[in-house]
């Protein structure tokens, strides 16, 4: 008998809470309800989202006497239904690890000394003083992060842009997702995906692309396994590196580096030169551009002299974003080069799985869910990625309806609603970009109080991640501000900026709760609270904005980022743009103001009242007229589910429009299969990939602290198929030498482990700080995006 959705997870829950007790009486088992029944006696009980992932899963907190000693999955989060990851069960002791920062330090002789909060206030605000001064603007930056809450992230774009007059603010969420955002504005000219998670109970079909969904995104692969239980869905994972997920799918398409992109070309070929698209949807929704050709990798001559070369002739060409306007004819044309088995030929996928892939992405009866990470956007040509997948839908007119769509998933757990929406990058603002005046008046007005100061904030992009590190490396800026993320471990190509030889002039601030290497190079740390030791709203990969209150405080003397900040600000007589650092309505006031640039925007959000109530509410949240009531959006542009596009279409009901876009018609891309900007040769014959895996999150600051991740998963390994292991003399658990153009490390090999790289390729997570993988990536970018490709380079290995 066919069960629903929600039993399945429902029984998966407590399936997983009941594992540990196999063999345990019924009696016992009573007794343990009735022990936890006690142990919640005289508690207080908070919901908020889950710290790590982008999937944004729902916790309940228990406190006691103002520490937390038990936390749950919230059964009433839509995300989640009460069902966490191995991260999630362990959430609580993210708090409470060795090592936590508890008091403001300045560097002095060489080492960091505690200080007093107002001394360390005033240290940095004297060197902004002087820098502004005698260097202007320009010289100074954050990064930032997509773990900053929204209003940190806001007030951060807001002191930067509007206070200081600068737009070098960056996130660390340039690193994961900035090419789907690219990709998004590129094609619909507007951000984030059009459907929800309510996609994966109404798909047929489930496609991955780069994407372990079974350890990076859990909880989201429980329900797409419960769907394939209860409906008989199937899943292709497309991957340079079989995995967990890999061993959920019907079909498994492992292809050679880089080349996703023929096979995506061929797919759209199929579809073409089989008549099988969408007419009326295509002719209708879409247009379509050729995209620039060798637009360049983003290399940086000094870091990789062997290919300035290449880079400067590709430079000399139009802008990497470029396109020029093609028919259909034209670009069923350009399709036609990839058939299934040039397509082969160039992946090593064999032509019949890349043809079953493209019969169901082509059958009208069936549902199609495309599902991608950081295979698609940490890639060279990661927006093209992007495009070339948005094409398959938007051919097939598979696209923003319950089961049919294109869905970025995120890794940070407010990459979308702080790094995306609030506009913490360097060409952003809170509402569009900060190229168009009309952008900036609406922002000028919000922020200065007059749309026609809009000239006090600055039209020229800042320094984007990659940029802001370099420039950081060579000295060129004098003050660099870290918030919520170690950029000196999760940069690529690291050895690099960890010297600090050409910038021993420069501050360096870093707020963080634990020592990271970042910290080491430090000149001030100042100790940050962290996730419910504060108020805060996250956004996650749905378009879901959620709230939480402070269930604890922090320990020591650690204050939250925005207090941070806004300290600073006060010193330098911006204290009148915000409220007070110390307002205990501070979160409130800030989150309305930030309302303002949503409201009739399309992006729409609730009042601060309606986010404390809910498990969470999808932009865009519109009050319906009658009732009152605040109304989330789970399917964009399409109107019955969008009040937008119902308006777009004088009211009607039903339809697709993207109401957006320039005419109302997404662009199709169409891009061209090229290759990596290294790849291997005699010297360095191996692919480097590296990533994550289920215990850890991102540099492992937070999770290594953590008793339980840490005793499962201590240290990284180095994958490597049994063949070239054997070919190198190498057997499991031996050490080996692993070397890049820029770096060397030792790693203990793995041959029959979780992930199982293909031959020529191995695969090293990059969580140990202790032996940072990124000392040997490439600092390579896509040209539209600026993201790094941490997923290809070459190397050699060597027995230790």
């Amino acid at each position: 008998m066919a069960i629903s959705r929600r039993d399945f997870l429902k029984n998966t829950a407590a399936a997983v809470a009941l594992s540990s007790l196999t063999g345990i009486s019924t009696e016992a088992k009573t007794q343990l309800n009735e022990d936890k029944n006690e142990l919640l006696k005289g508690t207080k009980t908070f919901k908020a989202p889950c710290r790590f992932c982008g999937t944004g899963c729902g916790v309940q907190i228990h406190t006691k006497e103002g520490k937390i000693i038990m936390t749950e999955g919230d059964p009433k989060a839509p995300v989640n239904m009460g069902l966490n990851c191995i991260k999630g069960y362990n959430l609580s002791k993210v708090l409470y690890g060795k090592e936590r920062i508890l008091y403001p330090e300045i560097r002095k002789n060489g080492k960091l000394e505690r200080v007093s909060w107002d001394e360390a206030i005033n240290y940095i605000a004297d060197r902004y003083k002087k820098v502004l001064k005698e260097k202007g603007p320009k010289a100074v930056a954050i990064a930032g992060s997509g773990q900053w809450t929204i209003p940190e992230g806001y007030v951060a774009a807001k002191f930067m842009k509007a206070g200081l007059k600068s737009n070098n603010i960056d996130p660390n969420a340039r690193y994961c997702m900035a090419s789907a955002v690219a990709a998004f504005i590129r094609t619909f000219q507007a951000d984030e995906p059009m459907g929800s998670y309510a996609d994966f109970e109404h798909a047929d079909v489930f496609v991955t692309w780069g994407a372990n969904m079974a350890e990076m995104h859990p909880i989201l692969f429980s329900r797409l396994v419960a769907q394939k239980e209860t409906t008989g869905a199937i899943l292709f994972d497309l991957t340079t590196r079989e995995s967990r997920t890999s061993d959920e799918a019907e079909s498994v398409l492992v292809f050679k580096p880089q080349t996703d992109l023929a096979i995506l070309n061929a797919i759209a070929n199929y579809i073409v030169a089989n008549d099988l698209y969408d007419k009326k949807f295509v002719e209708k929704n879409t247009r379509i551009k050729m995209a620039q050709i060798e637009p360049g990798y983003g290399i940086d001559p000094i870091s990789a002299p062997h290919l300035a070369a290449m880079e400067n002739a590709q430079r000399g060409r139009k802008k990497a974003g470029a396109g020029t306007p093609m028919t259909f004819d034209q670009y069923k044309n350009f399709l036609a080069t990839y058939t299934f088995d040039y397509a082969s030929k160039i992946s090593g996928v064999p032509a019949d799985k890349i043809k079953k892939l493209a019969q169901a992405y082509a059958d009208p009866s069936l549902k199609v869910m495309s599902l991608w990470t950081m295979g698609f956007n940490q890639h060279t040509r990661g927006v093209w990625c992007n495009h070339l997948i948005y094409n398959i839908h938007l051919l097939m007119g598979k696209i923003s309806e319950p089961g049919n769509g294109p869905f970025s998933l995120t890794g940070q757990p407010s990459a979308c609603g702080t790094a995306r929406e609030v506009g913490t990058f360097a060409h952003k603002l809170p509402i569009g970009v900060v190229m168009k005046k009309a952008h900036r008046e609406i922002a000028a007005k919000i922020w200065l109080g007059d749309a026609k100061k809009e000239n006090e904030i600055p039209s020229k992009p800042g320094f984007h991640m990659t940029k802001m590190m370099r420039e950081f490396e060579r000295g060129n800026l004098d003050i660099m501000w870290v918030q919520c993320c170690n950029p000196f471990t999760a940069s690529p190509n690291i050895s690099r900026f960890r010297d600090r030889s050409l910038n021993k002039d420069s501050m360096l601030i870093v707020s963080d709760s634990y020592r990271t290497a970042s910290t080491d190079l430090a000149d001030v740390v100042l100790p940050a609270a962290m996730w419910v030791e504060k108020e805060g709203f996250y956004g996650n990969a749905e378009r879901r904005t959620q709230h939480w209150f402070q269930a604890t405080l922090p320990p020591g003397e650690a204050k939250e980022d925005m207090w941070h900040i806004l300290a600073v600000a006060e010193k330098l007589g911006l204290g009148h743009m915000f409220p007070d650092k110390d307002d205990p309505q501070r979160v409130k006031k800030i989150f309305e103001e930030y309302r303002q640039f949503k409201t009739g925007s399309s992006k729409d959000l609730a009042p601060y009242e309606e986010y404390v109530k809910a498990r969470g509410l999808c932009w865009p949240v519109v009050q319906d007229k009658k009732t009152g009531e605040w109304k989330e959006t789970l399917w964009r542009y399409n109107a019955k589910y969008d009040p937008y596009a119902s308006k777009a279409l004088g009211g009607k009901k039903e339809g697709i429009v993207f109401y957006k876009a320039k005419g109302k018609k997404a662009t199709m891309w169409c891009c061209p299969y090229e290759p990596a900007s290294e790849v291997p040769d005699n010297d360095y014959p191996f692919w480097l990939c590296t990533g994550r895996v289920l215990e850890h999150w991102h540099t492992g600051s937070m999770t290594a602290r953590i008793p339980a991740l840490h005793r499962a998963v201590p240290y990284a390994k180095l994958e490597m198929h049994p063949e070239d292991a054997k070919k190198l003399g190498v057997k499991r658990g031996e050490k080996v030498k692993i070397s890049s153009r820029r770096g060397t490390a030792f790693y203990e090999v793995d041959t029959h482990g979780r992930g199982r790289p293909q031959k020529g390729l191995v695969y090293v997570p990059f969580f140990d700080e202790n032996n940072p993988i990124n000392m040997l990536t490439l600092d390579h970018y896509d040209p539209i995006s600026k993201e790094p490709d941490y997923k290809k380079c070459a190397v050699k290995i060597e027995k230790a």
